[in-house]
């Protein structure tokens, strides 16, 4: 059995290179008139990511830590590798490469690409187990920000039900419904998962958290989410009722979700408003 070590050197010149190759307007950041190179600075890409400053240069210096898997999909996806670039990423940080079958965490260039080409609709990619993989900043400025390093920091059912906070952002009466919604699609994706110990990991966390969780698993219901209709209690622009469309990629387990305003509705107006205010003084709610 082949044992698999990191290679600090060869992932810090990766790192760095990636780096310089990404320009700021690919992500959705200025230029402006002080950069020294075209590509990302360092900062830059760990924000992208969700990690500390520090964590990301002591990398690119070659004296960090052993990434995690989750860390090196945040990082593929912030420096908008291709599925060659992150399976080399993980091989140089002493990690098996992800699963060929699926897309798993990684989000290709042309959707991220399509992320940015829609600045006034928000906008995420997420996976089918519910984790958050990637979002244009009107979606962030919408549904606020999500930890995209932690096991199950970014995925909306288990922040749903392990976060009461979270629920704030959405009218009482629909809690049930939410609920349900997501437990139904949840279960879609695991059976077309037998057997994936990513999903059954999950379920199993949020048994063991959520009595809610654990009574709705029981009904047993399935419904892949397709289409539907919401309302966010935003804290700077108020009530926002929304379309949510589900456009399936190509791999299959990876989703684009659309939130557009309904025919009639002054959504419109209220987004227009958000995009100007931005994210200031905005507490993150549930995405999805």
């Amino acid at each position: 059995m082949i044992t698999m070590t990191i290679d600090r050197p060869e992932l810090a010149d990766f790192l760095r290179r990636s780096r310089d190759r990404v320009r700021p307007q690919d992500v959705g950041l200025p230029a402006g008139p002080r950069r020294r190179t075209p590509g990302l600075r360092r900062e830059e890409v760990a924000q992208l990511a969700g990690m500390s400053a520090d964590y990301y240069i002591r990398l690119e210096q070659a004296r960090g830590p052993q990434p995690s898997p989750e860390m090196l999909a945040a990082l593929a996806r912030a420096l908008r590798l291709s599925a060659d670039e992150r399976d080399h990423l993980h091989l140089l940080a002493g990690r098996r490469p992800p699963a060929a079958r699926t897309a798993g965490d990684h989000v290709g260039p042309g959707l991220l690409h399509l992320l940015d080409q829609l600045p006034a609709t928000p906008v995420q990619v997420l996976g089918d187990l519910g984790d958050v993989l990637a979002q244009n900043a009107m979606a962030e400025a919408l549904l606020g920000g999500v930890c995209t390093v932690s096991e199950h920091g970014r995925n909306v059912v288990w922040r749903w039900f392990t976060d009461p906070a979270q629920r704030a952002a959405y009218p009482a009466a629909e809690h049930d419904y939410y609920g349900r919604l997501h437990v139904a699609d949840l279960r879609a994706a695991v059976g077309r998962r037998a057997g994936d110990p990513a999903a059954t990991r999950l379920v199993e966390r949020l048994r063991d958290a959520s009595e809610e969780f654990a009574g709705l698993w029981e009904l047993h219901e399935v419904a892949v989410r397709r289409a539907t209709r919401m309302r966010v209690l935003h804290p700077l622009i108020g009530p926002v009722d929304l379309d949510c469309q589900m456009l399936l990629a190509p791999e299959g387990d990876q989703r684009v979700v659309l939130y557009t305003p309904p025919a009639g509705s002054d959504t419109a107006e209220r987004l227009a408003l958000l995009k100007v205010v931005g994210t200031g003084q905005f507490d993150p709610a549930p995405a999805g």
